[in-house]
């Protein structure tokens, strides 16, 4: 092998490559994860509160 610089700055381009998919993946997931979280509590929330109040009628005296 007369160039082995080659196959060791295309191996350390693929580790870059990977490493830098793998990070951004697990930052856009923990976001959303959060996001999502954040989400089912409102929901929740919002959800007892309703269960809470008495139904109201529509129509008045």
């Amino acid at each position: 092998m007369k160039q082995p610089w080659f196959w060791w700055l295309l191996t350390l381009a693929c580790l870059a490559w990977y490493a830098t998919v793998t990070v951004y993946v697990a930052i856009r997931g923990a976001r959303d994860i959060r996001v999502m979280l954040a989400r089912l509590a409102q929901t929740r929330a919002s959800e007892s509160d309703s269960q809470a109040r008495p139904p109201t009628s529509g129509s008045r005296g």
